[in-house]
């Protein structure tokens, strides 16, 4: 038997069934009229905003990292509890700005901007942070040409990386950003030539659950920043310290202290070198904000058994849901949080894999895990769908089409 992940504590049963936002998941997916079906959870994404709000420390700004989930409806909610917006290509910049985002809350990452995007980034007005001395030259030169100032920061890419997170984006060779040691001469170069100049973006890494880490992190973060204006002679007006906050997703996985990375960060914060006094420090987080609040709502088309396994077959899968199947980063495959959502109350009393209706044997979403016996026609919930689920999975390999999506 492998252990399934932690279900998130805000979800209960209504007549013994899952309830999502006070209503029963049969009668999410008849509004839906269909499954594979993921539901967004309005109060949970709230309360987790209002969590971090209390935690952190006033002078701190938080963002949304559009691409954890950029379903309009929940961008359009997420725009009311957050202080700006991350985005990471042209296409989110679109869609961005259609949910009511201005200009100014809006900044621009990612390697290989293409100069459309360039071009979209600079007349909007949008921050762009600039990840190679190449995308400088290509922005000054694009302001020039449209007679726009832009504004621009440079996303470095730090020597140090975020202990035990998940995705490394920092430390050693990568395509983010601008090494350390060539950054002081390229943010001097955009002052000079007058752009708009707006800081450092510095994100060391991702889905980390140590607290102890990312205080560590964020005080490197901070220093680096300020020797870097040093060394540049530039003022540092804003820092975007990248995210990091994970979320329990296995077994045994635990949440994230952030009381304590509040904590620690006002102490940073009461500190400051003369370099930052008047800088706007932000965070921006996308899986924190929004990961728990998704469900991934599946019906079981067939049960049967095979060399004494049983097998519960779905109609969803690693189309909808690639993160849950381990076939996204994952180097040893983990069982996700489950549940038999029509039979959410009831003992479990039987070991079962559940898989997907793809031709792979790829397309698992929990192996070998202790159930409610399920029948046909029963739902299954995938808990902590809320990020990297809809958007981040193969939805058209072989002819699926995606999920339907609700905000509740």
């Amino acid at each position: 038997m492998k252990p399934l992940g932690p279900i998130p504590a805000d979800y209960t049963a209504i007549d013994g069934e899952l309830a999502i936002g006070g209503r029963k998941a049969s009668a999410l997916v008849k509004e839906a009229r269909r499954t594979p079906l993921f539901v967004y959870s309005r109060d949970i994404i709230a309360a987790r905003a209002e969590a971090l709000r209390a935690a952190m420390p006033e002078r701190l700004a938080i963002h949304y990292a559009m691409k954890a989930n950029p379903y309009p409806p929940l961008l359009e909610h997420v725009a009311d509890l957050v202080d700006g917006l991350d985005v990471a290509s042209g296409g989110e910049l679109e869609i961005a700005r259609k949910a009511g985002y201005l200009a100014r809350e809006i900044s621009f990452a990612g390697p290989g901007k293409r100069d459309p995007e360039l071009k979209a980034a600079i007349t909007t007005g949008v921050t762009l942070n600039c990840e190679s001395e190449g995308e400088i030259s290509r922005a000054l030169a694009m302001g020039k040409a449209l007679s726009v100032k832009p504004r621009l920061a440079i996303r470095v890419n730090p020597a140090f990386e975020i202990r035990g997170s998940g995705m490394k984006m920092g430390g050693g060779a990568k395509p983010f950003g601008i090494d350390e040691e060539q950054v002081p001469a390229l943010a001097r170069r955009i002052v000079d030539e007058g752009a708009d100049w707006r800081g450092f973006h510095i994100y060391a890494g991702s889905q980390a659950l140590d607290a102890a880490a990312i205080i560590e992190t964020q005080a490197n973060v901070i220093a680096l920043a300020a020797r870097l204006g040093e060394e540049a002679g530039v003022a540092v007006p804003d820092l975007n310290m990248g995210g990091g906050f994970g979320i329990p997703y296995f077994d045994k996985d635990t949440p994230l202290d952030i009381a304590a990375i509040g904590s620690a960060l006002a102490g940073q914060f009461g500190k400051l070198p003369e370099r930052l006094q008047q800088t706007q420090f932000a965070i921006e987080l996308g899986r924190y904000l929004v990961g728990e609040a998704g469900v991934y709502l599946t019906r079981i088309v067939d049960r049967k058994v095979s060399h004494g396994t049983t097998y519960l077959v779905t109609d969803g899968g690693l189309h909808h849901q690639l993160a849950a199947s381990g076939n996204f980063g994952a180097v040893v495959r983990r069982n996700y949080p489950l549940a038999i959502a029509s039979r959410f109350d009831a003992a479990a009393e039987e070991e079962a894999s559940v898989v997907g209706c793809l031709c792979t044997p790829l397309d698992r979403l929990a192996d070998n895990a202790l159930l409610p016996r399920a029948e046909v026609g029963d739902l299954v919930a995938v808990f902590c769908a809320g990020a990297y689920g809809a958007s981040a999975s193969p939805a058209n390999f072989l002819g699926q089409g995606p999920a339907a999506e609700m905000l509740v």
